[in-house]
């Protein structure tokens, strides 16, 4: 069994590994943001502290893949399903998945590593089987996702209400709809949350 091993760096992004505590995790496509666009953030960043600096930069890369750069793949309807099937399918084997979207250039979900689970294991495989699960809709191979991801603590149950509530309202602030069940790629779904339950019916 694994143990958490607090603050580490995979040479991108600070991450931290506290166990069985939720975790707000987000990443995004590969060519959703120039390299060369948040080279330049981090270096205006800089003289911020560790935590402010991670979290206004989260915010930056948020705003701007709200804005919809690069191919978007995941506006395809059978890229996003594939996409979420592959959150669904580490559920109560490896974490809890609490809430999700899928946009059409990111991913956002909340999960609770499970017991001897490290947070940087769980997101290797979700990212990897759902990058080739993507490839596999369009034919296509190689790198789909960025080679890293955010992630943040969730401090309270104030906190996690506020990050559930975000994540499943980011459709509408991206101004994809003006109603967050209507977005199908959402635990605020209906339709996904049945499909969820579906293949979780013990959960």
């Amino acid at each position: 069994m694994s143990e958490p091993r607090g603050w580490y760096s995979r040479g991108y992004l600070p991450h931290i590994d506290a166990g069985e505590v939720p975790q707000f995790v987000n990443w995004r496509a590969a060519d959703s943001l120039p390299a060369g666009l948040l080279e330049g953030w981090k270096a205006e960043l800089a003289h911020l502290g560790d935590s402010t600096r991670r979290m206004e930069l989260a915010r930056r890369v948020e705003a701007y893949c709200d804005m919809g750069h690069g191919e978007c793949l995941l506006r395809n309807p059978r890229a996003a399903r594939a996409v979420q099937e592959c959150l669904f399918h580490d559920h109560g084997t490896q974490y809890i998945l609490h809430a999700w979207v899928v946009m059409p250039n990111h991913v956002h979900a909340l999960i609770t590593p499970c017991a001897g689970k490290r947070l940087g294991d769980i997101l290797k495989r979700v990212k990897s089987s759902s990058a080739g699960a993507v490839n596999r809709v369009f034919g296509r191979s190689g790198r789909y996702w960025q080679p890293d991801y955010f992630d943040r603590l969730i401090r309270n149950e104030k906190h996690f209400d506020g990050v559930k509530h975000y994540i499943e309202w980011n459709p509408v602030k991206a101004k994809l709809c003006t109603d967050p069940a209507k977005w199908s790629w959402s635990s605020c779904s209906r339709d996904a949350q049945a499909r969820f339950e579906f293949l979780n019916p013990t959960r």
